[in-house]
């Protein structure tokens, strides 16, 4: 009797965890204020969506949460990732879904499908600063690959759906750094493998060869690819491409002058978002060109207390492309400075989407755009926990900064081509 009593306990415990479960049929990840993680949380998102799972992203519902079928290996890694979760019966997911979808609100639902294949455009060498978006994606858990001019010249991009470039100078300028740090050994040994690959490669100056990759980037977006710059990269990559063809590197760059009429010369329609600016031509200035609006001529008039930005808040049933790249638990982001620190408003060419801006300043953070069958973003700033980013300067620890608004907005990005631009409605 005992053991029979003991097996008719262990079958009525398992019933009632069949019961309490029959109708919790989805997880629900809050990505608002209540959310222990932020950045993990995409990582969760991320791993479901490995396993061919849907995860459905709820625009503007508390923070931009998302939702997908209850499993029990779900929960259990959000409870091993640290991510806040809730378990929640068929019949509340189907409210929430009917909840988004009333045309009174301002949010919608739209299903990722898949899990995207992601690049990193990083030099193989050790320089002596880090890539926001490769911290981002380790502490997220997020696998990526890194390719550099080697890779994309021998055409691995069509493999990818999602490219990121940061610190990066696609003029053959090294990022403008020979007037302080040319006697730095990381500096020679940069130009010397940079001049080497271009050689490898086929290239008699490394301008030519950044230039071949960027118009391969360029093919890759066309073909319906999704790109993601920050820092230096957005700019010195529209300068690039408006300069093919014109030598707007001084001696100490590729071995002799620039053109004298190379800021005549330019050809803004080759850009993807930038237009009428002038190159900087004095190789002792830390700037590519008038895009950055931290340059040493115009001094920014804030301080690191008072520096923000506002996200623009779109119609998440019309306009559900920019409100997935702006998803935040606020909509007020504290500024970051870098070498590319933000964009002049009126070098933006018309048609770009803006993103995030200081109207105040005249300032441009975050700018998105389509190119053929793919999309850019480019976001200004170096590291959104590490105000000004010094060389040399240590990594970002980002268990110290789980919830940052500033590298949710990355996230939003690595997320945004799963959604394949099907939109889903109830």
């Amino acid at each position: 009797m005992p053991a029979r009593a003991k097996g008719v306990g262990m079958l009525f415990l398992c019933f009632l965890f069949f019961v309490a479960h029959a109708h919790a049929s989805y997880i629900l990840i809050p990505m608002d204020d209540n959310q222990k993680n932020h950045l993990k949380a995409y990582g969760v998102a991320y791993w479901v969506l490995q396993r061919d799972a849907e995860v459905t992203w709820l625009l503007n519902y508390r923070g931009g949460a998302f939702m997908t079928k209850y499993a029990d290996i779900v929960e259990k890694e959000c409870r091993l990732r640290g991510v806040t979760s809730e378990v929640i019966a068929d019949g509340q997911s189907t409210a929430i879904l009917s909840h988004v979808a009333d045309p009174s609100v301002n949010m919608d639902a739209v299903r990722l499908h898949k899990a995207p294949k992601i690049a990193v455009y990083s030099p193989k060498n050790k320089l002596p600063w880090d890539d926001a978006v490769t911290l981002v994606l380790t502490y997220a858990d997020v696998p990526y690959d890194v390719v550099y001019d080697e890779e994309v010249m021998a055409g691995v991009l069509p493999a990818y759906d999602w490219l990121h470039l940061h610190h990066e100078d696609f003029t053959g300028q090294y990022g403008k750094f020979w007037a302080n740090y040319r006697s730095q050994q990381w500096y020679i040994e940069d130009v010397r493998l940079q001049e080497a690959s271009a050689k490898k490669l086929g290239y008699s100056k490394v301008s030519h060869l950044k230039l071949a990759v960027a118009k391969r980037i360029k093919e890759f977006v066309s073909g319906g690819g999704f790109l993601f710059a920050m820092c230096s990269a957005p700019d010195s990559y529209d300068v690039a491409l408006a300069a093919e063809g014109v030598d707007i590197c001084a001696e100490m760059f590729d071995g002799d002058p620039m053109s004298p009429t190379a800021q005549q010369q330019l050809d803004y329609s080759k850009c993807f978002a930038f237009k009428d600016f002038r190159i900087s031509t004095n190789p002792m200035e830390y700037e590519i060109s008038t895009i950055d609006i931290d340059d040493r001529a115009h001094q920014r008039a804030v301080n690191e207390k008072n520096d923000f930005f506002l996200l623009f808040d779109f119609s998440a049933k019309w306009d559900w492309v920019p409100t997935m790249l702006t998803q935040n638990h606020t909509r007020i982001v504290h500024g970051f400075m870098g070498q590319t620190t933000a964009f002049r408003r009126e070098y933006v060419k018309s048609g770009c989407v803006i993103l995030a801006e200081n109207k105040e300043l005249g300032e441009v953070r975050y700018l998105h755009g389509e190119y053929g069958k793919g999309t850019w973003t480019f976001l200004g700033g170096h590291d959104p926990e590490d105000y000004r980013h010094f060389i040399g300067d240590p990594p970002t620890d980002l268990s110290l900064y789980p919830n940052s608004p500033g590298y949710r907005l990355i996230l939003n990005n690595i997320l945004f081509p799963a959604a394949k631009k099907e939109k889903h409605k109830t």
